[in-house]
């Protein structure tokens, strides 16, 4: 097929790609590579890039432009389309026969036609608009001192509203305004100044500096060898274990986002999704063991390889934790070679180098929530590199901007520990949400050698789907892979782990079975007998807690009590950042989430704990007036008065003490109450047991009592935030089903937002065991999560009290969908569903016709901004032809052209219930819009949505024709089509219903 034939034939997808996310930049980047070619004019250019009209106009007139421009044209079209799309969009596309030696051929042809700086300012377009991106003040002054530009075509080219890139695209098409002198004056600036010298410029670093760079390389390589988190002392190496997490970015840029594909690993760090330019700080959030640690070990490892982050000449890796045990103060210079690497030629020259050059800088800072001090605007600035300064005082500044500002810095951080304070200082947000379900196969097959036992593993898993949802959590994954052969040997009853604490126990046994296997084999005593050991590293584990501490030197053990044989056991293990640069051992657990349980097992065994230590652990309020809580754990800790610290540690320990308080519901469940019997008497386990029951009890009655009344007309509606989410989960943990009832008789709500509130498999599992108990049927609106596919099948067992569900932004497929569906057709209260955004195909078409037919209560279905086409649309029509409920049809952001809308026109023409339709942004043209004017007829529909399509005059006065016999309708929207200003204006006085 030629390309010509291949750019008509995708022309519907290739405008998509280019338009979906609602950035020109896209269209640009074609446009530059194009004239680069010399496949466009000037005049064509600017006959495209029209200011004020529509993108998907302008794409359009592109389109037909390279389609009439002959065969070459379109071949390079579609060159340039592969060049600039990312891989995820590219999918499904179709580029012909391009090749890389053909661009090269064409770009050296070009090459040879520079002839004048004009055409070498367009010849070389592509380049020069990377190159102005960071250097726009300088070329402007320069221009403006040679008198090439005036001080309004400064600001012409500065305003506001124009990216980087714009603005350097603006300064470009100014120049070639101006004529040969202008363009000539600009080839000066690039040929004489590079203000961001890098290693592949014409200015190489300095012997010193490559010298340092190569031992960093080496010391960054050999420290990210082998897996720090959670690897114990197995030393599992990173390049067989690492499993690449979902990566996503944080809401707040195009909700559009997950169309565009997956993040990877070199996006953390690149111009994908930045919200802030003037900002140099990413964050990437996740929750305790969502594989944060990992993903920065492994982007430390490729860089000192040479195989990622080529713009960055050092790197410098940091973790706070053991910043968090720095009392000396510091200079920036010192933090930087005492924490990473120690030069061995001149310092001097080198840090120097490093102020010089900031944008060849990258800093990467491990776990902000485990720094003792929180992030405030009111900390003190501090701008000077050579000054010494405490080091939250310099990883404040360092982070805000104030100090080394060009620095590109990484944090991870749980999304708890980070506040407003620090997030306006972000440059974009990216959350890590563990692994999909392919990751955890991937991971899973890596960790065991033997594909027979991987398989037997994986197996086990999908028969217990719970326990599926808790392993998209990477800490838990790899527990279950250590422990397999407890897995396996628990069969699929009521012994298998269903709970966050039934896993922990898992591996708790594991390891105490590992030390005695040569021995004997652990009865159901096994808790009794290594009851000392679990005390030991519980009360050292409640104090670190208390205090924010994570790592031990061996006198903190030996206060708690901590012995050799403790040690041995392997729930601790060596700290490397400490242990290395001290004379004395440094221990932590292996995972804070260890250190949770630890604390969790002291508070269930210890038998002279505090009464009121329960109480504390599930109210922060109660934490914060009780001082007795906190104690000291780590002299070298403290370097505050003690009130003081804790008052800052609060947002960064509440969430471990979340987890906790969780642990401790698990470990007070009947589940478990035989296990404990031997370690812990009768009455004291019902007492701590009715303590936590009294609790969680008290923690929902002040989430009920914030419910706000109803606004007259309205349903009455609780918008949960985090903390409730988390007493779901103790309750899950419990395993009771009557504290469960008891919680929802006295939820009096019609509609439960739970918008934004971090929801995944994990989460779900805990909703639906819960909300399956409610009297009254429900809204449930899990918006803008993660649930992905297992999370949907851990949602079904509460479907039946739910009327409608959102599950809007969520990650869900096609098979996440049929199951969901299977399960809402038995639901008879189950009325509304809304997917947007989400990864459904034509594939899941059929199960919503299915739906249709078999619900004849069904009011809407809300499935924009996937990809559904005509064919999809098609299979839809045949439900909606036998349905006689629906009300709310939404498909806005699809694909399905004419012929889709026709056939949902012809399956809905004879609705009696329809009021409102959404066919936003379909590809639909004049053809669709005469199929729908019969619908309009139809006496029921108020609604009829038909922005951003392809709709011309035609159309448009189909719809007006249908609109005079019809006055039930009340709008029908046509902003963004086909249609001149006067055309709009005309058709607006012949039918004021139009809205454009």
């Amino acid at each position: 097929m030629s390309a010509r034939q291949l750019v008509l034939r995708q022309r519907a997808e290739l405008l998509c790609a280019l338009c979906c996310g609602g950035s020109s930049e896209g269209l640009e980047s074609v446009l530059d590579l194009l004239l680069s070619w010399g496949m466009l004019f000037w005049e064509d250019y600017q006959n495209v890039r029209v200011p004020g009209r529509a993108l998907c106009a302008n794409t359009r007139v592109l389109l037909d432009l390279v389609y009439t421009k002959g065969d070459e044209t379109c071949r390079l079209l579609l060159a340039a389309f592969k060049q600039v799309l990312p891989e995820a969009q590219r999918a499904g596309l179709s580029f012909g026969n391009c090749r890389t030696a053909d661009l090269e051929n064409t770009r050296d042809d070009t090459k040879e036609l520079h002839g004048t700086a004009i055409q070498t300012l367009q010849t070389d377009r592509p380049g020069l608009v990377r190159r102005l991106r960071d250097r726009i003040e300088g070329a402007l002054e320069v221009l403006l001192d040679t008198g090439s530009f005036t001080p309004s075509d400064c600001d012409e080219v500065q305003l506001p509203v124009y990216t980087p890139s714009q603005q350097a695209r603006r300064l470009l098409d100014q120049v070639r305004s101006k004529g040969e002198p202008a363009a000539k004056v600009l080839l000066q600036y690039f040929q004489q100044t590079e203000d961001h010298p890098s290693p592949s410029n014409q200015e190489s670093p300095p012997k010193e500096c490559l010298s340092y760079q190569k031992k960093l390389r080496s010391t960054v390589s050999a420290q990210s060898h082998f897996l720090s988190t959670y690897g114990g002392t197995s030393s599992l190496s990173l390049e067989d274990i690492y499993t690449e997490g979902q990566l996503e970015l944080a809401q707040g840029g195009s909700e559009a986002q997950p169309q565009t594909g997956a993040l990877g690993l070199e996006d953390v760090v690149g111009l994908v999704g930045t919200l802030n330019q003037e900002a140099d700080t990413v964050l990437v959030s996740g929750e305790a063991g969502s594989g944060k640690s990992t993903l920065l070990q492994r982007l430390h490892l490729l860089w000192a390889r040479g195989a990622v982050l080529h713009d960055f000449f050092l790197l410098f890796p940091f973790s706070c934790r053991r910043l968090s045990s720095e009392q000396r103060e510091l200079s920036l210079r010192e933090l930087l070679f005492l924490h990473c690497c120690w030069p061995d030629g001149d310092q001097d020259r080198i840090f120097q180098f490093i102020l010089d050059h900031p944008h060849l800088i990258l800093f990467t800072f491990d776990g902000l929530d485990e720094l003792m001090q929180s992030f405030s605007d009111s900390e003190q600035r501090h701008c000077c590199p050579t000054q010494c300064a405490p080091v939250p005082t310099l990883l404040f500044n360092l982070l805000q901007g104030s100090l080394m500002k060009g620095v590109r810095k990484v944090v991870t951080s749980r999304p708890e520990a980070v506040g407003p304070a620090l997030k306006r200082y972000l440059r974009k947000e990216v959350l890590l949400k563990g692994f999909s379900p392919a990751g955890i196969d991937c991971f899973v097959r890596k960790h065991h050698r033997d594909p027979t036992v991987a398989t037997r593993v994986l197996e086990s898993l999908q028969s217990n789907t719970a326990l599926l949802g808790l392993c998209h959590i990477p800490v838990f994954c790899w527990i279950v892979s250590k422990c397999y052969k407890e897995l396996l040997g628990c069969g699929e009853g009521e012994g298998s782990p269903k709970t966050i604490t039934d896993v922990y126990l898992m591996i708790l046994q594991h390891f105490f079975q590992r030390r005695v296997s040569q021995r004997n084999t652990m009865g159901i005593g096994w808790v009794q007998e290594h009851q000392d050991t679990a005390l030991h590293l519980g009360k050292l584990a409640m104090e670190g807690l208390g205090a924010s501490c994570y790592v031990f030197t061996g006198t903190e053990l030996q206060k708690c009590g901590v012995t050799e044989e403790d040690i041995c056991m392997g729930f601790l293990i060596r700290s490397k950042d400490l242990s290395s640069s001290t004379n004395c051992k440094h221990y932590e657990f292996l995972h804070i989430t260890m250190q949770c349980f630890f604390a969790a097992l002291y508070i269930v065994l210890n038998n002279n704990l505090d009464r009121s230590t329960i109480p504390k652990l599930f109210q922060p309020q109660a934490r914060q007036q009780q001082p007795g809580f906190h104690r000291a754990c780590l002299g070298h800790c403290l370097t505050q008065q003690e009130g003081a610290l804790m008052e800052a540690n609060t947002a960064a320990e509440t969430p471990n003490l979340q987890i906790t308080a969780t642990f401790v519901s698990g470990l007070l469940s009947q589940r478990h109450r035989s296990l404990l019997l031997l370690s812990c008497p009768g009455p004291t386990l019902d007492r701590k047991s009715k303590q936590v029951v009294t609790c969680l009890s008290k923690g929902m009655q002040k989430h009920f009592k914030s419910i706000p009344r109803p606004v007259e007309g309205e349903k009455k509606s609780m918008h949960a935030m985090p903390g409730f989410v988390w007493l779901i989960k103790c309750i899950h943990e419990m395993q009771d089903s009557r504290i469960a009832r008891d919680t929802m008789a006295k939820l009096e709500v019609e509609h439960l937002k739970l918008t934004y509130c971090n929801i995944g498999p994990v989460e779900c599992t805990a909703l639906a065991y819960v909300l399956q108990h409610l009297r009254n049927p429900v809204g449930l609106q899990l918006d803008y999560n993660y649930v992905g596919d297992v999370g949907v099948e851990q949602l079904l067992p509460c479907l039946h009290v739910c009327h409608s569900v959102y599950l809007r932004h969520n990650n869900i497929s096609d098979e996440g969908i049929r199951k969901l569906i299977e399960k809402g057709i038995q639901c008879e209260r189950f009325q509304k569903i809304a997917l947007f955004n989400n990864k459904l195909t034509d594939a899941c078409t059929e199960c919503f016709a299915h739906l249709l037919k078999m619900k004849q209560n069904f009011l809407s279905l809300r499935l924009g901004n996937n990809n559904i086409t005509a064919a999809g649309a098609g299979q839809l029509a045949e439900g909606l032809r036998f349905n006689r409920s629906l009300q709310f049809l939404g498909l806005w952001g699809n694909k399905i052209g004419d012929k889709g809308a026709e056939a949902i026109a012809n399956a809905l023409k004879d609705s009696q219930t329809l009021v409102w339709l959404s066919l936003v942004d379909n590809g639909v043209g004049s053809a669709g819009a005469c199929a729908l004017a019969p619908l309009i007829k139809n006496s029921t529909l108020e609604e009829l949505w038909l922005t951003k399509n392809c709709i011309t005059r035609t159309g448009v006065e189909c719809l007006i024709l249908a609109l005079e016999s019809n006055t039930s309708v009340k709008a029908v929207w046509l902003r963004g089509n086909e249609l001149s200003p006067e055309e709009v204006e005309e058709m607006t006085q012949q039918e004021p219903r139009l809205t454009f």
